[in-house]
């Protein structure tokens, strides 16, 4: 079993920084890809980012490329979204996410399907 906790998120004006946190508990942190979702209402999760399980390799979604930057600290179970000039259309639920499948030591899942633990959830709120 794993367990997330969010943190970070809030309000921000357009052109400011974010960085989320996601405190990992449970079964072994360091061996597993981890992710960043978001969804904003009415709309469907979508990808943002994601890191293989030794921080080596990650992938971004496209709007996201160049702005955001995901990573992870193992000594603290910790992963991190650092997320700089923010748009408001960045305005979302943000989750992390933990994939508990193995598929290559540079595995960067990026769809929902592939995730099996999530977190309950940050708000981030970007005004114009």
């Amino acid at each position: 079993q794993v367990q997330l906790v969010e943190s970070g998120g809030g309000l921000v004006q357009a052109g400011g920084s974010l960085r989320l946190s996601c405190a990992a508990s449970g079964r072994t942190f360091s061996s597993f890809a981890m992710g960043w979702f978001r969804q904003a209402p009415g709309k469907e999760r979508e990808f943002v980012a994601a890191i293989n399980w030794s921080g080596s390799d990650t992938d971004y979604a496209d709007f996201v490329k160049g702005r955001f930057t995901i990573s992870r600290d193992h000594a603290k179970s910790t992963l991190y979204l650092q997320m700089d000039s923010l748009k408001p259309e960045d305005t979302a639920l943000y989750y992390c996410a933990v994939s508990t499948q193995y598929n290559g030591r540079r595995y960067t899942p990026s769809s929902v399907s592939e995730y099996h633990y999530w977190g309950q959830g940050t708000q981030v709120t970007v005004s114009s």
